[in-house]
């Protein structure tokens, strides 16, 4: 049976939208207070945590994707080459443990919880490939990307197989409604990366229309995922949306940390160039925040930072602005709400895990 706490209301995303306009507003003068939530006694490393049934993880993989051409069999492993830091799947086991123990208490995870990692990792890898395409990327994770070695056309093929090769693992799983939620996320993939092809005039809409990109491209294969390995370790719908909502609110919030690096961060320590956003035209969290506070920005943005000068004098124009505090302070809320939600299941050491994975998401430097 099910054992949850008062359930408290779920900010739904578009009201998250609207608060990160509002929050500017209140709080330029005031950090967001997110303190840690785990104590030095309760601390769990996930990695450490899930490390057990992460073991093979690339190995296992490998084995979904065996063909007998020898080129696209390397093309295809290429980034499954066990230096990755395998966050995904990471929050997939531990979720998955986390709801078995609330529900029956067992820690043990299912076969087809960790069929579900692996494929998140598969869809995950697959959309990187297909990225690097679209923008013309160079280097990916401190090395050469696909399209760079073996050309698009290939690349654009590797990466469709890696999503076949996934979808063949999601029919192995052999139940319906876990193979529904998943294909969202390769639906999303597809909208997402429309989403970020338009722009918006209108500043508020500006900033909803890059969070539900960001949700899209990132967020939906964390939140529906952790859905996915909820369903199959809890009858309970409630327990569902926590793992749902805890997904979303991570994801978004590793996002938004990611394009906060992409200012802060050297291009050797991020493994990738350093301002790729800029020059691939796109306006960002703390492009947007900065807009505020340098309205010259807003040709610039519409125009893609398409002129000459347009990509240096924005990224002087973010470090000069609180754009990246005001970033962080929103992905500290995002987190605070994943937190929130996911302390509506029952104590255990998987769902500190979780909490903890919060902070690392906070305060990671690439």
């Amino acid at each position: 049976m099910c054992h949850f706490p008062q359930r408290s209301s779920v900010w739904s995303f578009p009201k998250l939208c609207s608060i990160s306009w509002r929050f500017y507003h209140t709080s330029t003068a005031h950090k967001c207070s997110c303190s840690k939530t785990v104590s030095d006694e309760k601390y769990q490393d996930p990695f450490q945590l899930g490390r057990k049934d992460l073991k093979n993880l690339y190995e296992d993989i490998k084995k979904e994707l065996l063909v007998s051409t020898a080129e696209l069999r390397e093309m295809c492993e290429y980034y499954f080459d066990g230096k990755g830091k395998a966050f995904r799947p990471m929050i997939v086991v531990l979720m998955a443990r986390a709801c078995n123990i609330h529900h029956s208490n067992s820690r043990e995870v299912q076969a087809s919880q960790r069929s579900v990692a692996i494929i998140a990792e598969m869809i995950h890898t697959a959309s990187l490939v297909h990225d690097d395409v679209i923008d013309d990327a160079n280097s990916r994770r401190g090395k050469m990307t696909v399209n760079q070695i073996w050309g698009e056309r290939k690349a654009v093929l590797a990466g469709d197989f890696i999503l076949s090769a996934a979808s063949l693992a999601l029919a192995r799983i052999g139940n319906t409604t876990i193979i529904s939620v998943l294909t969202q996320v390769i639906e999303d993939l597809v909208r997402g990366e429309f989403l970020q092809l338009g722009s918006k005039e209108n500043e508020n809409e500006r900033f909803a229309h890059y969070l539900e990109k960001t949700f899209k491209k990132t967020a939906s294969l964390i939140a529906n995922s952790c859905k996915a390995v909820s369903i199959l370790g809890c009858p309970d719908p409630k327990v569902h949306e926590i793992a749902y909502q805890y997904g979303k609110n991570v994801g978004i919030a590793f996002q938004l940390i990611d394009d906060v690096l992409d200012f802060t961060s050297s291009a050797d320590h991020l493994g990738k160039p350093a301002a790729a956003d800029l020059k691939l035209g796109l306006a960002t969290g703390p492009v947007l925040f900065a807009c505020r506070q340098f309205p010259e920005m807003n040709a610039m943005i519409m125009r893609r930072f398409s002129k000459p000068g347009d990509v240096e004098r924005a990224r002087k124009y973010v470090l000069q602005s609180d754009g990246v505090q005001q970033t962080t302070y929103l992905a500290q809320r995002y987190c605070h709400e994943a937190t929130r939600e996911i302390s509506k299941l029952r104590p255990s050491p998987e769902r500190e895990a979780l909490i903890q994975l919060t902070e690392m998401v906070l305060m990671r430097d690439k």
